[in-house]
């Protein structure tokens, strides 16, 4: 088909010179699928070269400890991921003999990975003919065939994949995968794309009824909750500091933090002295309580605004189980505690 033809020849053309596309091992396939999901490519790939460096092969991963994992991972946000790495690493390895799974309903029942994932696995190591549908198959193929679907629901996918299935050359998806994936994110990108010097500029359907910008259609957006921390950065008579661990679920599962409480609104200094009272009544010493940052950090997740102040709390004792500074900084911390830290610790 013409569509696929013009498509492939322009990625032959442009695509960007990237490691895992110089191979064929599932590992490494594997693992820069699951670092891309929500993360883009210049963003992913420190992190790629990074793990494959550490971990050069599934056993290598498999043997590390989670904390060795998530501290490499720091950073990359969504950290679910890489709890779900490693948990399946220690399944191919010690289940699989190390061997991954050679389709796409086979990589299906893998932690972590998901409908597009297991797509990507398949065609890019094993040359399965089965489409990957992302952002940006949704953006390339709405606007080029003028798909007024909205791709916010569920049956979008389907009816995506049904027609990037249709388009695939069957003797080589791998090459029709990674070319629509880099198209949408290089050429037919979501604001402003630069459809005077694009090879569909004379057969794409949007661009001809001026729907470029209208294209895909996507209804409900995500509700943005606002939470507030006031992190208490403790410093004892010997300049050591009090961490803990975030064991429930939720966002940074198993990553370290300094004690923190939440509140509804901003707070402010005297709201703190009183909660420090209030938690740490068996300090001795009066605390000196002083703000780090006179504003809030706003650090933006998906679905959350998390509003974060650091407050000096200093003691004139020795604190029972605090750490030293160097110690503290091998933990895996959420990037924003880890900036703060390396700021100003």
């Amino acid at each position: 088909m013409v569509f696929s033809k013009t498509l492939i020849n322009w990625y032959l053309q442009n695509k960007r010179d990237l490691p895992w596309r110089h191979t064929t091992n599932p590992y490494a396939i594997w693992l820069s699928e699951i670092m891309l999901q929500q993360t883009r490519v210049a963003q992913g790939l420190p992190y790629f070269l990074s793990f494959t460096t550490a971990f050069p092969t599934v056993f290598d991963l498999a043997k590390a400890n989670e904390e060795q994992v998530l501290k490499l991972w720091q950073g990359l946000g969504y950290y679910s991921r890489a709890r779900n790495l490693y948990q399946t690493a220690q399944y191919i390895a010690q289940e699989l003999s190390g061997i991954f799974p050679a389709t796409y309903k086979e990589l299906l029942q893998l932690k972590g990975v998901g409908e597009y994932t297991a797509a990507a696995i398949a065609s890019f190591a094993y040359n399965e003919a089965v489409p990957v549908v992302d952002g940006n198959v949704f953006r390339v193929l709405s606007r080029y065939f003028d798909v007024e679907t909205d791709i916010a629901q569920a049956a979008a996918k389907k009816e995506f994949a049904a027609l990037a299935f249709e388009l695939m050359p069957k003797d080589d998806p791998a090459i029709f995968n990674q070319a629509i994936m880099e198209f949408g994110a290089l050429q037919c990108v979501p604001k402003n794309p630069d459809c005077a010097n694009c090879v569909f500029n004379d057969s794409c359907a949007a661009l001809q009824k001026k729907k470029v910008d209208q294209l895909p259609v996507k209804s409900k957006k995500l509700k943005v909750r606002n939470r507030y921390f006031n992190y208490l950065v403790f410093e004892d008579l010997q300049g050591n500091t009090l961490v803990q661990k975030r064991t429930d679920k939720g966002i940074w599962h198993n990553l370290y933090e300094f004690p923190v409480y939440e509140t509804d609104k901003e707070e402010d200094w005297y709201h703190v002295n009183e909660q420090v009272q209030e938690e740490y009544g068996n300090v001795k010493s009066n605390p000196i309580i002083y703000e780090y940052n006179a504003k809030s950090i706003v650090h933006k997740l998906s679905h959350q605004h998390l509003h974060i102040k650091f407050w000096k709390v200093q003691v004139a004792e020795t604190l029972e189980s605090a750490i030293d500074i160097e110690t503290l900084r091998a933990f895996p911390f959420p990037i924003v505690i880890h900036n703060f830290i390396e700021k100003e610790l």
